[in-house]
């Protein structure tokens, strides 16, 4: 699908620094998560997800309201095509955000990582398999390269990277149908988080009444993180809006490794999780994976005249 092209850029601004330092601060600060959510250790992957889901809807319909957005949201809800289609795509953005928590919390931060590396590669795949999209050689030797890392993974410990795949494929599959119904990303989240906010309520309520609950307990630390939640998960989504209006596909699609990386970082120089040969094995592969597809993305948009950028209708990482 092509993209359209933005309204020429003002020449006495540089759209490239702004868009370069929305790129780097929303990546950034997913890369960071991590230490967001470990802060949040004492409190289970499930209340943790409630609390998001519930303070994202009050900021993202805050956000609709300032936006002028109020109507366009209304009919979203009104539309019973469009609010089935928003159910399968709050089941996937839901389940990727509740598996996130649960390995960040779990010490299986380096996992994590690798799902969102090889994110991009299923992306192709999906691409290939729902959207009948054509692959030239080196695509399909980077997806190739990325399933033999994931085999070393398998061989090397007997056991299947579930929570990678698992992370991948729901955000892959999330992304794809969001793409491909062309849904807007903050009104489309609004949406999605709008439909799960009474069940995280009700939720947090019983909790609440039997005593069980982490927020209003006396931990004033723990209470400020949980009300934060919704912020840190809406803003880089809006700085993440802006980078793809003033960048090239090619520039955010390489920014982007820097969430995987930060991430693996953490994992292994901070949180100190087993990093062996074989990981490095597959991590190598992987990596070598992304360098054919990256190389291929690249010289591909450069062949391109004119001012491409990726399109709004973009998704929330983790």
């Amino acid at each position: 699908m092509s993209l359209p092209l933005p309204p020429a850029p003002d020449p006495s601004v540089d759209h490239s620094l702004t868009g370069v330092l929305n790129a780097l601060g929303c990546f950034g600060i997913w890369g960071l998560f991590p230490i967001y959510f470990k802060l949040l250790g004492q409190v289970p992957p499930l209340q943790v997800l409630a609390h998001r889901i519930l303070w994202s809807v009050v900021v993202l319909l805050a956000l609709i309201l300032a936006q002028g957005q109020w109507h366009a949201l209304c009919a979203e809800f009104r539309d019973w095509r469009r609010l089935r289609f928003y159910l399968l795509t709050t089941l996937l953005i839901s389940t990727n955000w509740l598996l996130y928590i649960w390995a960040v919390q779990h010490g299986r931060i380096l996992e994590a990582s690798l799902g969102y590396y090889i994110n991009p590669l299923v992306n192709v795949v999906l691409g290939v398999l729902f959207l009948h999209e054509r692959l030239n050689p080196r695509q399909w030797a980077a997806v190739a390269l990325a399933a033999v890392g994931v085999l070393v993974l398998i061989a090397g410990y007997g056991l299947v990277p579930w929570i990678a795949l698992s992370l991948a494929l729901s955000f892959g599959s999330y992304g794809m149908l969001r793409k491909k119904a062309g849904h807007p990303a903050a009104l489309g989240l609004g949406v999605e988080t709008a439909l799960l906010a009474p069940v995280a309520l009700l939720f947090l309520l019983v909790l609440a009444v039997r005593g069980t609950g982490a927020f209003g307990t006396g931990d004033v630390s723990t209470d400020l993180l949980l009300l934060a939640v919704g912020l840190i998960t809406v803003a880089p989504l809006l700085m993440f809006l802006e980078a793809t209006r003033l960048l090239r596909l090619s520039t955010v699609g390489l920014i982007q490794y820097l969430t995987p990386t930060l991430q693996f970082l953490l994992a292994v120089a901070v949180y100190r999780e087993p990093f062996t040969a074989i990981h490095l094995a597959a991590f190598g592969c992987i990596w070598l994976a992304l360098v054919l597809y990256s190389a291929d993305a690249w010289s591909s948009h450069r062949r391109r005249s004119g001012w491409v950028t990726a399109s709004s209708h973009g998704t929330p990482p983790p």
